[in-house]
């Protein structure tokens, strides 16, 4: 799980849900691109982070935008955060005896533009919260800064700063994560991506 490095932190607002990753892809210590986004868009108002191992997030996105397009094409309609997180649970779980090695963050709005975030670990056990949801190699010192940044009820603009703070604060002591991160704040009017500079070394 640690192989490749990273992290992912999803964060809840008022009517408005972030996800962040770092942006370094690594072979252990050696780093081999800074610019490697761990977000997946799923549609306008849900995105999935992954953590793990690099060939499994990438073979977990192509299937879960496959199966997403499956269900648009069937039921005229986009997947609800709920509908999706059971999808990848399912999906993990039947993988159970020869897992993937990836560890899904998702964070969407519902049809009432209510914030859902969950984590699952490998198998697909499911980790709803209400405030953040972290994952990767950097995962302890994130719990850490999480819960001394987050507050209920934050703004877009307040949920970024939030956010930016705690992913580069996060990944800092972490040589597996880092160079920077990429943010991506999802409100019912529209997404809005940022990415931030972090240290380079």
């Amino acid at each position: 799980m640690s192989y490749n490095g990273g992290a992912v932190i999803a964060m809840t607002g008022k009517e408005c849900v972030a996800i962040a990753c770092d942006l370094r892809l690594g072979i252990q210590n050696q780093t081999i691109a800074t610019d490697y986004r761990k977000v997946f868009r799923v549609h306008d108002k849900l995105f999935v982070g992954l953590s793990g191992l690099a060939t499994d997030m990438q073979t977990l996105s192509q299937r879960f935008a496959f199966r997403h397009n499956l269900y648009k094409l069937r039921e005229e309609r986009n997947m609800k955060p709920t509908t999706f997180a059971n999808l990848v649970s399912h999906m993990l779980y039947e993988r159970r005896f020869g897992p993937y090695y990836a560890e899904p963050v998702i964070a969407g709005l519902d049809e009432n533009n209510q914030p859902y975030i969950t984590g699952m670990d490998l198998i697909g056990a499911m980790a709803p919260a209400s405030d953040f949801v972290v994952a990767g190699s950097s995962s302890e010192s994130l719990f850490g800064v999480c819960e001394s940044f987050w507050k209920p009820d934050m703004d877009a603009e307040t949920l970024f700063e939030t956010l930016g703070q705690c992913i580069l604060t996060g990944v800092n002591r972490d040589c597996l994560a880092g160079w920077g991160a990429a943010i991506y704040i999802i409100t019912p009017t529209g997404i809005t991506a940022k990415t931030l500079k972090g240290r380079q070394d």
